[in-house]
């Protein structure tokens, strides 16, 4: 009898706990609540790839916009003339001393200007004869010779052929500049003048 009651406790416990857990399992019923909304499956995530780098081109430099500058027109240069120096003077004559070296004798004799002039076997023919200018500091004459050595002939003989022993300029200062060369005689320029007239002819 004890056995049947204990069984009898046993069934109701064991009921009472399944009849709390089944009220605990079903939630409560709201009135008026809407139905539960089943969510989407989850798509699967796609992994995209990085994007590519994107290259941007240099910046252009800065360059300062300077004024346009008209070239100024350049001004005409005045090119001043030189003066003119002052031509020295030509003479139609000129004054000529020579030596005989063997017997000391001289000679001052004045020859025309392309005028021969003899002086025992010399012959002198003066091509020009010119003075110093008045603007130069020292005065000077020059005269530009020919001297051709021709012995006379002698009586019944055909005279030598000239045979020229000097020609160039011989200065009056500076008689060694220039000198002839000669063994017998020797020459020089004194100075030059103007030729004398022509006497008139009646």
């Amino acid at each position: 009898m004890r056995l049947k009651r204990s069984l009898l406790a046993l069934l109701v416990l064991a009921g009472t706990a399944g009849l709390v857990q089944a009220q605990q399992a079903t939630p409560p019923v709201v009135a008026n609540s809407p139905p539960p909304v089943e969510s989407p499956p989850a798509s699967p995530v796609r992994e995209e790839p990085p994007p590519a780098p994107i290259t941007l081109p240099p910046p252009a430099p800065i360059v300062a916009e300077t004024p346009v500058v008209a070239p100024a027109s350049p001004k005409p240069t005045v090119v001043e003339k030189p003066a003119e120096p002052i031509r020295r003077t030509r003479s139609g004559a000129a004054i000529i001393q020579a030596l005989d070296k063997v017997t000391a004798e001289t000679l001052r004799f004045e020859a025309p200007i392309g005028q021969p002039v003899r002086y025992k076997s010399l012959v002198f023919t003066v091509k020009a004869c010119e003075s110093s200018a008045p603007d130069e500091t020292a005065p000077e004459a020059a005269a530009y010779l020919v001297i051709d050595s021709q012995p006379k002939s002698l009586t019944g003989r055909a005279p030598p052929p000239p045979r020229q022993v000097f020609r160039g300029w011989m200065f009056a200062a500076s008689p060694g500049l220039n000198p002839l060369q000669h063994p017998v005689y020797d020459a020089w320029v004194i100075a030059c003048r103007a030729s004398a007239p022509e006497p008139s002819k009646r």
